[in-house]
């Protein structure tokens, strides 16, 4: 088992990294570790995540409060957002907020990024929605983010910045980045006169290979299948409740039938598309 001083030090690295790539400016930003139910340790308020070392790391318990703190150190302030994921999703072990300039541009501009257009983003991400603006530093953002965290690992935060969650620090991490990532390259393709889109069929294999893969978290591949093993990426929430019809940028609707209905087995993806999205993806996971 990885002892604190290891996942502090972790945590620092990961501050370098969100920092190296322009993800935060000045004291922007932060980190949070889940070590048991009552114990995470976080990045500290009014410094650079650039530029820390294990000993700016604070612990927390679950609601917020200072359990350990460096003189001269305390929690960040937007602690209650990282503390409402944990609540509400037990599975999270990691959560990591920032300000990236492409992904933060779209919740500024009020766009969530649900536009189905590389395989990585439909398998790793599914949708990005945008959670209603709130002041920083109080309930108000954990409040409008929480009917959010059942469906999905990142959202983009209103007039403010991204956040992202998972099991672990890297995998957390690795969300921002591919928030980050597929935000430029929606606004690129959008100078070039708009994305061209996956249609329907597309969007199934690809789901198809998510659940071939095993991978943890929320997203449309594991939440939507209805009788005729359809499943919907940017969906209009026919199956879902009402506060996920309600989400910004649903405007399609792959589904249609009756979502309380078994899923049918899906016919097998084209051997050579699987073969080489895998490869693809599995690269930009890092694994071989």
């Amino acid at each position: 088992m990885v002892n604190e001083y290891e996942i502090k030090k972790q945590i620092c690295d990961i501050g370098r990294r969100i920092y190296n790539r322009n993800m935060v400016a000045a004291n922007d930003g932060n980190i949070s570790v889940k070590l048991n139910d009552n114990e995470f340790l976080c990045t500290p308020t009014g410094v650079s995540k650039g530029f820390m070392t294990p000993e700016f790391i604070c612990k927390v318990d679950a609601k917020g409060n200072v359990l350990q703190a460096n003189p001269g150190f305390k929690p960040s302030s937007e602690i209650k957002m990282h503390m409402r994921v944990y609540e509400k999703r037990p599975d999270v072990g990691s959560v990591v907020h920032a300000h990236p300039i492409y992904a933060t541009s779209f919740a500024i501009a009020g766009i969530p990024l649900t536009q189905p257009i590389m395989p990585e983003a439909v398998i790793a991400l599914g949708c990005v929605p945008i959670a209603e603006y709130g002041t920083p530093s109080t309930m108000e953002i954990p409040d409008n983010l929480e009917k959010y965290l059942p469906y999905f690992d990142a959202v983009l935060l209103e007039n403010h910045g991204a956040l992202t969650w998972s099991t672990d620090l890297n995998a957390a991490y690795m969300k921002m980045e591919s928030v980050e990532f597929y935000a430029q390259l929606l606004y690129q393709s959008k100078l070039l006169g708009g994305p061209k889109e996956f249609d329907k069929e597309n969007i199934k294999k690809l789901y198809e290979i998510r659940r071939k893969f095993g991978m943890p978290g929320k997203h449309p591949a594991s939440l939507c299948q209805n009788k005729d093993g359809m499943n919907c990426h940017n969906c209009g929430g026919a199956c879902h409740n009402e506060d996920y019809k309600q989400f910004p940028g649903y405007q399609y609707d792959f589904v249609g039938g009756n979502c309380d209905a078994p899923a049918a087995d899906t016919a097998n993806a084209d051997a050579e598309l699987v073969a080489k999205i895998t490869k693809q993806v599995m690269a930009q996971l890092g694994l071989k």
